[in-house]
């Protein structure tokens, strides 16, 4: 099943079953007022909110027109939001930048933190940064949100947690990346709200593509309308979502509700933009400066202005959005 989470003037935003072709929706108000209430008491309201996915599926239930402009995030705020670093090559191009670690290459466990999750983005929200100076980025990732999982889970466990999964773009203020790091705290003041796409969906919407703990589907990310990035989530990740989770709950237990991302989705090739129509590109624009760097002697494509339009989806092997698309514009913050 497809969930969403609908504008109703409330903080948690209203509860909403969307059908597959992500054109209808539901109210699910009567299973639980919101997502959050709904991963609280997962083992009765999946199967009530699975029914009514059947019949609004089945066309055998009255429904609405289903506008992501509408939609907040799936958790607009949530107990824990934690990404992780699940793609070695992600780490291995950005090594080189202000505040970079050699020693941050971990390729025993995955390095987490533990983001700001108190106020969480809309798919067509905008990204607000207080100066476009700061290098705004993007990050395209996959992310998960998952049940309870008890502390030292086993692989099992912490694989059996993922109740629902979208994309995510974890933006970044590059400028402001070395300074968070060399205070030794980790990121805070360079990692803005963070940003989902529009539906969350169950693992079995995904078919054979969700295996292995990884989703084996391709994101389209496009900046300014021209295509950017497209690799496959489910090549080069090292570690897999129950790496991640069981990693995040290694001191703690984890409630339901907390989001795991992947870490930028990175596949490991030797291009540099601009992206060919069949090339893999980039997540993020400092893998794609850093692969300029090596290879024209400096950097040529600009991190993200005032007006910049970010898309990120993850396409099904039709090339359909499965979960709709993040689409984004920068906006520059004024009170």
């Amino acid at each position: 099943m497809k969930l969403a989470t609908l504008r109703n003037g409330r903080p948690d935003g209203q509860l909403a079953v969307v059908s597959r072709d992500l054109k209808r929706f539901v109210s699910a108000g009567k299973v639980a007022p919101n997502l959050q209430a709904a991963l609280d008491t997962w083992e009765t309201s999946a199967p009530a909110l699975a029914e009514i996915s059947q019949a609004l599926n089945a066309g055998g239930i009255a429904s609405q027109s289903f506008d992501p402009g509408e939609a907040l995030a799936p958790l607009p705020r949530a107990y824990s939001w934690i990404d992780g670093s699940g793609y070695l090559s992600h780490l291995e191009r950005v090594r080189t930048l202000a505040g970079s670690k050699d020693a941050e290459l971990q390729s025993a466990r995955p390095l987490l933190y533990q983001g700001g999750s108190d106020s969480l983005s809309g798919a067509n929200e905008p990204i607000l940064v207080s100066d476009d100076g700061l290098a705004v980025d993007f990050e395209a990732e996959i992310a998960v949100i998952t049940g309870p999982v008890p502390m030292l889970p086993t692989r099992s466990e912490a694989a059996a947690s993922v109740r629902l999964i979208t994309v995510c773009n974890d933006v970044s203020l590059r400028r402001l990346v070395a300074d968070d790091l060399q205070n030794g705290f980790g990121f805070f003041h360079s990692k803005p709200s963070t940003s989902f796409g529009p539906v969350v969906a169950t693992p079995d919407e995904f078919g054979s593509a969700w295996r292995d703990n990884k989703l084996h589907l391709k994101l389209r990310i496009t900046v300014n309308d021209a295509l950017f990035g497209q690799p496959d989530a489910g090549i080069d990740m090292h570690f897999d979502f129950a790496d991640l989770i069981a990693a995040a709950a290694g001191t703690r237990r984890l409630i339901a509700g907390t989001i795991i991302g992947s870490g930028t989705v990175t596949n490991r090739h030797e291009e540099a933009p601009p992206i060919k129509r069949d090339g893999i590109g980039f997540s993020c624009i400092a893998e794609a400066r850093a692969v300029e760097k090596l290879k024209y002697g400096k950097a040529r494509t600009p991190f993200l202005k005032d007006g910049d339009r970010v898309s990120i989806a993850v396409l099904d092997a039709a090339g359909a959005s499965v979960v709709g698309a993040i689409d984004q514009r920068v906006a520059i913050y004024r009170r």
